[in-house]
């Protein structure tokens, strides 16, 4: 299962939100950014996590 790319979905929110008029629209955008870009760094954890416990822990 190939995992979303929430960076770029976060670029979209926030493009979003520098184009919508109304204010509702504009906040409910930027809270859609801030969550995709938690949640790619959050990915990120896990792959470095994932890869240091295939290396079996040890640093390189």
């Amino acid at each position: 299962m190939a995992n979303p790319d929430y960076r770029v979905l976060a670029a979209k929110a926030h493009d979003e939100a520098a184009a919508a008029t109304l204010d509702n629209v504009r906040n409910r955008c930027l809270r859609s950014e801030a969550a995709f870009l938690a949640m790619a760094r959050r990915q990120d954890q896990i792959e470095v996590s994932r890869a240091l416990r295939e290396r079996g822990g040890n640093p390189a």
